[in-house]
């Protein structure tokens, strides 16, 4: 790394060397990030009564071919497919495969927030890892730490906990106070305590919504060094700039920000729908890193 103009910058054999040593999953998200100078993720949340198209996988394939060279990763949400029972299930197994062989470099996250005691975590674990082969999946810690081990045994495979979500009522439990250190802190930041301690394999990421920027800088504090999935951006009215400045690390550009309706309903005219996206994927990458340039942070 190399300093010039008064900001930071990156050099490849810098932070690869680094991220490394940290694990698999990490050294992935930047050579993704990189290879695209993006850390744009779009999420996948097919939607029949926004949908301008009726296939899901014929939907999904059009997003992905539109910004398969925009992107870091891509984010299907297992509600939206599971809604659609059978049918919508043989459609994310389609995607999956597409993209896969469209944009082989690019993280496939799954969405789903699975959280249960052990031995059923272990069966999520398998589900997503195995059976969907995912990169990476959310998930839920409310079962503690022993619950998290059938997840972090995928050394090679990111494991994404829920901290701090971008709902309005995320307060009403995430900001219960608890005693750490002497001091108050709110639960979330607890959470992100503990997380900190779990990461022995370098493979867990955090997810803190971009709705409330200065409660995400705080998790970055107790957490440094790891990804971090940053939803609401676009149409939960996230703060984007706010959100890189309180999120990135000092060294390596490990976040992940995501957006799903302001992508993949940018327009929802039949024809027009994936030049849609791809602009809206453009636009915000484009933002992005012009707030990395202003910060010194360029690719």
């Amino acid at each position: 790394m190399n300093v010039s103009g008064g900001g930071l910058h990156f050099s490849r054999v810098d932070i690869e060397t680094e991220v490394r040593v940290l694990s698999v999953f990490v050294d992935r998200l930047y050579s993704a990030s990189r290879r695209n100078e993006s850390l744009v993720c779009v999420g996948l949340d097919p939607d029949p009564e926004l949908m301008p198209v009726s296939d899901v996988y014929e939907f999904n394939r059009a997003i992905v071919d539109a910004t398969r060279d925009m992107v870091c990763a891509y984010k299907p949400n297992f509600p939206f497919y599971e809604a659609l029972g059978l049918p919508g299930l043989r459609a994310l197994e389609r995607t999956v495969e597409h993209i896969r062989k469209a944009a082989p470099n690019a993280l496939l996250i799954a969405d789903g927030k699975r959280g249960d005691i052990g031995s059923t975590n272990m069966m999520y674990a398998r589900a997503l890892f195995d059976t969907w082969a995912f990169d990476a999946a959310t998930v839920n810690a409310w079962g503690g730490g022993d619950s998290m081990e059938p997840y972090l045994e995928y050394k090679d495979r990111g494991v994404i906990v829920w901290c701090r979500s971008s709902n309005p009522g995320a307060a009403e439990f995430q900001d219960i106070p608890v005693e750490y250190g002497g001091e108050d802190i709110p639960l979330y930041e607890w959470m992100a305590v503990k997380l900190c301690e779990w990461n022995e394999g370098g493979n867990v990421g955090v997810v803190a919504g971009a709705t409330h920027p200065d409660e995400l800088g705080k998790v970055r504090e107790r957490c440094p060094g790891m990804p971090m999935l940053v939803p609401g951006i676009g149409a939960q009215g996230g703060y984007l700039e706010a959100s890189l400045v309180h999120g990135l690390d000092a060294d390596i550009p490990n976040l992940m920000i995501s957006s799903s309706r302001g992508i993949t309903y940018a327009s929802r005219d039949p024809e027009t729908f994936a030049e849609a996206a791809r602009w809206a994927a453009l636009e915000l990458r484009d933002s992005i890193n012009e707030v990395l340039v202003r910060m010194g942070r360029a690719w």
